[in-house]
Order: structure tokens, then C-alpha cells, then sequence
């Protein structure tokens, strides 16, 4: 259970606005490993995303669009949490930034995705130039309530192949800064601690304690 005192009131269940189950029980397991026992759960439970076209420019963007489109299938009074994330490359002026779920093209996989980035970054060999981030905007939400934003990023490298099982999208070729293990190397508890998404969810935190 999550207690904001005035500004926010007792959550106890969350709506992901995403189909993915992977980010589901990442974010899940983050709350519950600080010690709410809060459940989240997928929009998938309600339907779906299918027919929610991401459009904006930015992360908050498409994080509002995610939770006014899930907010006409949620029973009233959910509260609905969005995220959009993505990685952005230097030396490519921030792409895949908020195109990182569709780098190769709508419906392309994880794995196609990964490849184009490493085929564009091939002649890139000094580390240093290979210098890359991870951003998470989390949107909070309510119907009729004014949505809230939360950012995280967590500063890296990318790698020049993939390296881990583990995790999902462009975890297996990010090294974050500090560290010698992609995110998909990483035991989840220590990646939740030091991602993007975690460090957007810390701030989030900060805004439901009383």
C-alpha cells in the first residue's frame, strides 16, 4: 500500500498502460522490494493498447497519451501508471530516443532493433564515444485528476554485441556507467536500483509519502 497523506490518496493497485509483462513485474517487484505491498497490474487485463498510437516528441508525451487512452477502459477510479523510456545515443543525437520500441520499423523485434543501433554504431570503437543513456518519464494518473510526472535517467555505454539473457529491449548491449555487466548481466535487484525506471520510481516515492 502507497500512502501520499493529502496530496495523494492510499494506492493499493496500479494499471500498467502497457501490455508488456515484463515491465509489469519489474515494476512490482521494485515497490514490493521497498516494502509496499502494492499490485500492478497489466493493461492487458483491461483490453489491451492495441489502437494507442504513441505520437509525441518527448517521453512525457507519449507517457499522457498512454494514460488518457487506458483511462476509457479502466473501471473508474484506477489509478494508471505510464512510462516511456527509450536510450539515447550521443554520437547518434539522442535516436533511438522515443522511437527506441520501433528503431527498425513498427512491430520489429527486440533483437532487429539491437541490431540496426550496434550496424549504425559499427565504426564507432572508442568507448568514450559510445557514451549512452537510459530515460524514463513515469506518468500517475487519475480520471479528473491532474497527471503527474516523474523522471530517471542512468548514464552508460553501449556495447559492441550483446551480452546477457536476462532483462528485455536494449538491456543486453547497455553497460551502465560504473559497471563492467550489461543490464542484462545485472541481478535484478541491483538493476532496479540503479535504472532509469527505478530511479523515476524513486521519485514518484518521494511524492506519495506523506
Amino acid at each position: 500500500m502507497l500512502s501520499g497523506g493529502k496530496r495523494i490518496a492510499v494506492i493499493e493497485e496500479l494499471v500498467l498502460a502497457s501490455g508488456n509483462p515484463h515491465k509489469a513485474s519489474e515494476i512490482e517487484s521494485w515497490f514490493q522490494g521497498r516494502g509496499h505491498s502494492l499490485r500492478v497490474l497489466s493493461a492487458n487485463d483491461f483490453g489491451g493498447m492495441d489502437g494507442c498510437r504513441e505520437t509525441a516528441k518527448d517521453f512525457a508525451g507519449n507517457a499522457r497519451i498512454k494514460i488518457d487512452f487506458l483511462k476509457k477502459r479502466v473501471p473508474h477510479g484506477s489509478w494508471i501508471l505510464a512510462d516511456d523510456s527509450g536510450l539515447e545515443v550521443d554520437v547518434l543525437a539522442g535516436q533511438p530516443g522515443v522511437y527506441s520500441a520501433r528503431f527498425a520499423g513498427e512491430g520489429a523485434t527486440d533483437s532487429q532493433n539491437r541490431d540496426l543501433l550496434l550496424e549504425r554504431m559499427r565504426k564507432v570503437r572508442a568507448v568514450r564515444k559510445r557514451s549512452a543513456r537510459f530515460v524514463c518519464v513515469i506518468a500517475l494518473g487519475q480520471w479528473r485528476k491532474r497527471t503527474r510526472y516523474f523522471r530517471g535517467e542512468c548514464e552508460g555505454s553501449v556495447l559492441r554485441e550483446a551480452a546477457g539473457r536476462s532483462g528485455f529491449g536494449y538491456d543486453p548491449i547497455f553497460v551502465p556507467r560504473g559497471y563492467t555487466q550489461s543490464f542484462a548481466e545485472l541481478a535484478q535487484t541491483k538493476k532496479n536500483g540503479i535504472s532509469h525506471r527505478g530511479r523515476a520510481l524513486e521519485e514518484l516515492e518521494k511524492a506519495l509519502k506523506p
